[in-house]
């Protein structure tokens, strides 16, 4: 059976231990692993002999070992007598000797070291010289011991089994089975992986050149023999052991060399066509030849074995593209698949004869005007004039001049037969709901139902409460001519779950407002699906429950969905189904998470894009102020300002990643299991083993730090609700005031009751987890606390920090930090600290993080699929990409003549063609 990117590596590799560890990262296809990229390469090292060392320049040299001794004392010393004559003497050199010097606290390190020099007569060693007491000396340097050499081997250096293609058995006490191999190895650039306390980069590298031999790598990439290194070795990879991969019957035949394999005018070695087959191109022939790209397989290659830098960057530019491509064309294919399907038509005025939508764009007086000559009737008889004006007539605010924009924008896009696929981008507080609200009132007043998709039931809940109070103002200033005051819709959570719906107190303006949730109790769920199942026009409000099976809706004009990185690609698909005329729902997505409009142009290609870049009037700025966790009088200060603006009658938010000190399980776990509840499914999980992790904790993206060979670096562990709840409660500033925990293990009516009281002020400190950061709106509350804030990202802090100052008072966010000094997480707060700019703070977290983290990889309900792409700095390369991918699907909209491409879309739509957002 042939070995395919889908293999899975437990069926290849014999190492089990190796399989779970590499599953940690996320690696467990053959796919994965070659997808699996380095995240530097080192520079080539000059092989040498110690005679030609030159004080402070990296070199490398083969050497056999005279002595090692161990020198005691506070800190443990290796120190390494050797000396290259054997070498030397291949090179007409003289020979000549160094030392070894390795440092080491602990004794087991000191005894692997020492015990690792003595097993191996020869060496090869890599590092920079230095001089000590008149000595030529390398600390630390890199060691690459080599098997015995077989009989053939003629002390000359270099020669025997690896020159005639044939190498040596392995052991695994050697680090290489021949001096070519070992020579090879050191002296080329070598990828170093991101790894972990489980794996090495050494082993995930040697890991992938095995893969790639099993599926036909016969050569490397390099072009000419290494210096010193024979033609032979330079161009033949090592086989795998056994005892490291499963080789299957006929994979241990060495094939023969290219004849052309070292010949430096051969230019670029060719693929074996057993590679190519198992690797097939992606990219059609024509773009890759335009931009003079390498071949798939061979750019994997070149990346995981490359022969010099400028090949390594080549194969990277190769695979950039081909991200960029066929990223471009899914998004080309989404848009084309909208346009081909039929939705229906919310004219804006269903009894008029003229079907253009109203311009509202100086609407304040001239919609207050015709709202009082509108008579007073249901607003689906098909008499109404014009429901939604009458409903921003009610307002007791004016509409922003963005927000009049948008609203022009989407009723020119409901007033068509062809389905709006809109995103509406805006900074927390910048008036989405109300934009929505008036979309949702245009598909009512045209005959059809409108839903609203929220991705947790409290902001379920108070989206419910906010719709029917503002539709209350509606009947209100039907009846008194004039906008009622305002009111505070969440200053009392209310927790009626058991009512499926409410309605507006005139009978004359009814509009049905059914609040759907997986909480409800069996009964009052009943009657919410019944009265969605009727196809009355009206408003359904519902969380995940929306796409379980036994929701229906044949009237579904419109969906929106709030938070829409919240909700996977195949349950935004499922409210296509819930129509019972074929036609599909015009679909609103709305998110406060910033987006550069960089990325938002790239990954939402396939929908219209309005952006709200006002805010309404009185809010003031939020004051930011970042405090290292070890600043005793700093914190201090801080707990005594929140106690002042507690005694004041404000609110106070305490934010911790975990839930308890023995939480692995987390925020973002809980929620997908009580989403499941509804849909059947969980959400996917995150590619990436670190990503994952994330996700568990509620954190948006932990990022892992790593040293110069690809090693995590440890770091204190994270706070916890249970531990912050638990000591803030005992500090002096705080006596007499009541706490309440929030977290995403709590069932619905928990989290009801626990905002409920928070609001009323019961409870006027919060500790909770990430659960608030999406559309908890209490006005009362001043403060926020987020404790491991250099954890988190921009854009997640950004959220967080737009729970606070929403009822015009000043307000507070106090980002504490345990991030080093100088150190890139310092960096990344300082961005939150100086900015409110939603979007310049969205394009510092994407220039930190790239791409995929900023948007969610589990967008698409998979595996990222953009390892390598940069929004920022790839913008030229994408249009490129596009204008090409439209070239194509002009040519060949079904791809029929490029099939591997068509694959690649499928595979990266995951079988979706409706919907596409960010993989």
């Amino acid at each position: 059976m042939g070995i395919t990117l889908d293999t899975a590596l437990a069926s290849l590799v014999a190492n089990k231990r190796r399989v779970s560890a590499l599953k940690s990262l996320g690696v467990t296809t053959v796919g994965d692993a070659l997808t699996y990229y380095p995240f530097r390469v080192t520079d080539p090292v000059r092989l040498s002999t110690i005679r030609e060392a030159q004080i402070g320049q990296q070199m490398a040299f083969v050497a056999s070992v005279r002595d090692v001794r161990v020198v005691p004392g506070r800190t443990f010393r290796v120190i390494a007598t050797v000396d290259d004559a054997d070498f030397a003497r291949a090179r007409n050199m003289p020979g000549g000797t160094a030392q070894l010097t390795f440092f080491g606290g602990r004794k087991n390190y000191i005894d692997w070291v020492s015990m690792r020099l003595k097993s191996s007569p020869t060496l090869v060693v890599s590092g920079v010289p230095s001089e000590y007491m008149g000595q030529l000396q390398f600390t630390h340097p890199d060691v690459m011991t080599v098997a015995p050499p077989s009989p053939a081997f003629n002390g000359a250096g270099v020669s025997g089994g690896a020159a005639a293609g044939l190498p040596m058995p392995s052991s695994l006490k050697y680090d290489a089975d021949s001096l070519d191999d070992a020579i090879l190895r050191v002296t080329r650039p070598r990828p170093v992986y991101h790894a972990n306390s489980r794996i090495s980069s050494e082993h995930i590298h040697e890991t992938i050149l095995n893969l790639l031999w099993m599926m036909g790598a016969r050569t490397s990439t390099q072009p000419g023999g290494a210096a010193g290194v024979s033609v032979a070795a330079a161009a033949a990879l090592v086989p795998p052991s056994t005892e490291s991969i499963a080789v299957q019957s006929g994979e241990g035949e060495v094939s023969p060399v290219d004849s052309s394999a070292g010949n430096p005018s051969a230019g670029n070695l060719p693929v074996d066509d057993r590679l190519s087959c198992a690797i097939p191109d992606i990219l059609p022939e024509q773009v890759r030849s335009a931009r003079g790209l390498l071949h798939r397989a061979e750019a994997f290659l070149a990346i995981h074995d490359p022969d010099s830098r400028s090949r390594f960057n080549s194969a990277i530019e190769t695979l950039r593209y081909e991200e960029a491509f066929v990223s471009q064309i899914s998004l080309l294919k989404a848009r084309q698949h909208a346009h081909r399907s039929n939705a229906h038509a919310c004219k804006l005025d269903v009894g008029s004869t003229d079907a253009a939508p109203a311009d509202i764009g100086s609407a304040g007086a001239a919609a207050q005007k015709e709202q009082k000559d509108t008579s007073r009737t249901a607003p689906h008889d098909g008499s109404q004039g014009n429901l939604r004006d009458r409903f921003i007539a009610s307002l007791p605010f004016s509409l922003t001049a963005g927000q009049r924009q948008v609203v022009d924008d989407i009723a020119a896009d409901l007033s068509g037969d062809c389905p709006m696929q809109r995103l509406l981008q805006g900074e927390v507080g910048s008036g989405k709901t109300v934009v929505a609200l008036a979309a949702m009132l245009q598909a009512v007043g045209a005959g059809y139902q409108a839903v609203l998709v929220a991705p947790t039931q409290v902001l379920a809940e108070q989206h419910y409460e906010t719709i029917v109070t503002m539709l209350a103002r509606v009947d209100e200033t039907n009846a008194s001519g004039k906008p009622s005051g305002e009111s505070d819709p969440v200053s009392n959570i209310k927790s009626d779950t058991t009512a499926h719906a409410a309605s507006v107190s005139s009978a004359s303006t009814a509009i049905p407002v059914t609040l759907l949730t997986g909480g409800m109790k069996l009964a009052a769920r009943r009657k919410a699906l019944a009265a969605a199942a009727s196809g009355a026009p009206g408003i359904i409000v519902a969380t995940h429950a929306a796409f379980s099976k036994t929701f229906q809706a044949p009237r579904l004009a419109l969906v929106v969905i709030d938070e829409q990185h919240r909700f996977g690609v195949e349950q935004r698909e499922s409210l296509n189904a819930k129509t019972d005329d074929g036609t599909t729902p015009h679909l609103l997505v709305m998110t406060a998470t910033p987006i550069p409009r960089t990325a938002a142009m790239t990954w939402f290609g396939d929908l219209d894009i309005s952006w709200l870049t006002e805010l309404p009037g009185g809010r003031k700025p939020i004051r930011t102020v970042v405090v290292n966790e070890a600043d005793v009088p700093t914190m201090v200060r801080m707990f005594q300002h929140i106690r002042q603006r507690i005694d004041a009658g404000e609110r106070a938010y305490i934010v911790c990643p975990r839930i308890d000190a023995d939480d692995e399980s987390g925020e973002a776990s809980a929620d997908r299991n009580r989403a499941a509840e509804d849909n059947g499914r969980r959400l996917a999980s995150r590619g990436r083993g670190g990503s994952r992790k994330a996700e568990s904790l509620g954190i948006d993206d932990p990022y892992e730090t790593y040293d110069e060979n690809g090693e995590t670096v440890a770091r204190p562990p994270l706070h916890s609700v249970e531990e912050i709840a638990g000591r803030l409660q005992k500090l002096p500033q705080f006596d007499g005031v009541r706490f309440a925990t929030l977290t995403g293990r709590d069932k619905d009516d928990v989290k009801t009751q626990v905002m409920a009281d928070f609001a009323a002020g019961e409870t006027p400190v919060l500790v909770s987890t990430t659960v608030i950061e999406v559309g908890v709106d209490v006005k009362q509350a001043s403060c926020i606390v987020i404790f491991d804030a250099d954890r988190y990202g921009l854009s997640q802090l950004h959220q967080l920090r737009g729970r606070v100052g929403r009822g015009g008072t000043n307000s507070w966010a106090f980002l504490i930090s345990r991030a080093e000094p100088g150190s890139i997480a310092e960096q990344r707060l300082e961005v939150i600290h100086h900015s409110l700019d939603g979007a310049e703070i969205a394009q510092a977290d994407l220039e930190f993080r790239g791409a995929g983290d900023v948007l969610g990889d589990a967008q698409s309900g998979g595996k990222s699929s953009l390892k390598l792409l940069r929004v920022v700095k790839d913008a030229d390369m994408i249009a490129d990409a596009r204008s090409r991918a439209e070239q194509i699907l002009a040519a060949d909209p079904e791809l029929t003549d490029d099939v591997q491409l068509a694959g690649a879309v499928l595979d990266f739509t995951r079988g979706n063609e409706t919907f596409l957002t960010s993989s």
